[in-house]
């Protein structure tokens, strides 16, 4: 294939720019409540982070990948100008990455999910006409987009009931907080653990049956739980007021917890969202390799995983930090065990759809979750002028990748072409 070294020269970079650009934006997300509810410093949000988006992104993101990669656009229509499907490949990384530039540097939280979709929809239909898109895998996802934030934003509003009235409404809160908080701990390792093993883990070549899923589940559980024991343990009331905030010492309890639903986040965000950036290298390194050959079972390549995980670090590290003040202080005011509500509930929904294939949007969920803490603490404790700034621009970064991605495959089809 003519231009074959530089073709997959041009997939790394532009996948690690898209990396990039998750790191900055996204990941932000996923950490920004820990950081919102004063849970974690900025620096050890980005330690926990490196390390668990990591983890995800390499044990549990192939799944993803393969929808990004092969499951949107009808790749036989490019089987006489394979070329076509790399320069689109390529226009739509090039395309998100600019689109989370953008966003990152207003402060906005976007869907990097939904920048790389319409980025391939929208060369697809202009190369090859709309025929060329899978118009309902499409409508798959853009139906778990509506769906993840309605089911983050329920099961973290009757998360934070129970959490108001096991502990925050109880006659001796912090007492009950040391009681039930390890209970909540073991929910989030058995839960994120037990998605995981069943469906991440699958390109792994690591076969096992329902019991074993379910053993090694309980056992990260209990080890979590012993783990944030030992952590509560250390923690002693404080008879007077913090700041005019009685519940000071229940809340530095919920701290621990939310310390590992922190871990959780970042694990389902690596799972879910690295396959946006390295889908497309893995099509482009695929068409390459095979000399032009559009194959649909292709190996995904270790180090397509590698670049997506080092991409989205090196983003977080660099600039993440003005997305996380967007989420994390200026939706509804966040305290620990709001956080974990927000946290534990988005989780779970991202890990869910990982297993299943669907890149959903972790920024949709997350939000649906924080809102879902507000309103169990009323609607006046929203910041309304906040979350319409957040909708307008989930509404625009569809397009917005479209029309980027259809300039740029003209601008690559101009030069290699």
């Amino acid at each position: 294939m003519e231009h074959a070294t530089l073709l997959l020269i041009l997939a790394a970079v532009f996948g690690l720019f898209m990396a990039w650009g998750i790191g900055a934006n996204d990941v932000a997300n996923a950490m920004a409540t820990s950081v919102g509810s004063k849970a974690l410093t900025i620096k050890s949000a980005i330690i926990i982070a490196a390390i668990f988006e990591f983890a995800g992104a390499y044990l549990a993101g192939g799944e993803v990948t393969s929808t990004i990669r092969k499951g949107m656009v009808d790749s036989a229509m490019f089987a006489d100008s394979p070329e076509l499907l790399v320069y689109g490949m390529l226009s739509a990384l090039l395309a998100a990455g600019v689109w989370l530039l953008f966003a990152t540097c207003q402060g906005l939280p976007v869907s990097t999910t939904h920048s790389i979709v319409g980025a391939i929809v929208g060369f697809a239909a202009v190369t090859m006409g709309i025929d060329a898109v899978q118009w309902g895998k499409v409508g798959n996802i853009a139906m778990s987009w509506v769906v993840s934030p309605i089911l983050a934003g329920t099961m973290s509003y009757f998360l934070y009931r129970s959490v108001q009235v096991l502990i925050l409404d109880s006659a001796d809160p912090f007492k009950n907080s040391k009681r039930y908080v390890p209970l909540y701990i073991f929910m989030t390792g058995f839960i994120i653990s037990l998605v995981t093993v069943f469906k991440g883990l699958k390109h792994l070549g690591l076969d096992m049956t329902k019991t074993e899923c379910y053993s090694i589940a309980a056992i990260i559980g209990i080890i979590s739980t012993i783990i944030g024991i030992f952590m509560i343990r250390k923690i002693k009331e404080q008879p007077v007021d913090v700041g005019g905030f009685h519940l000071h010492s229940v809340e530095l309890v919920f701290g621990v917890l939310m310390v590992f639903t922190a871990c959780a986040m970042a694990f389902a965000h690596g799972s879910n969202d690295v396959a946006n950036a390295i889908g497309p290298v893995a099509a482009v390194v695929s068409i390459v390799n095979s000399g032009g050959l559009i194959e649909q079972q292709s190996m995904l390549p270790s180090w397509v995983l590698m670049l997506g995980a080092m991409g989205i670090v090196a983003g977080l590290v660099m600039y993440g930090h003005k997305v996380i003040a967007t989420v994390g202080v200026g939706i509804t005011e966040l305290t620990p065990s709001r956080g974990f509500c927000c946290n534990l509930s988005a989780s779970t929904t991202v890990v869910l759809a990982s297993g299943t294939g669907l890149p959903i949007s972790t920024t949709h969920t997350l939000v649906g979750a924080v809102l879902g803490v507000g309103l169990a603490r009323g609607i006046s404790a929203l910041n309304l002028r906040v979350i319409g700034s957040i909708f307008m621009s989930w509404i625009i970064t569809l397009p917005a990748g479209a029309i980027l991605a259809i300039i740029f495959f003209y601008i690559l089809k101009a030069i290699l072409g």
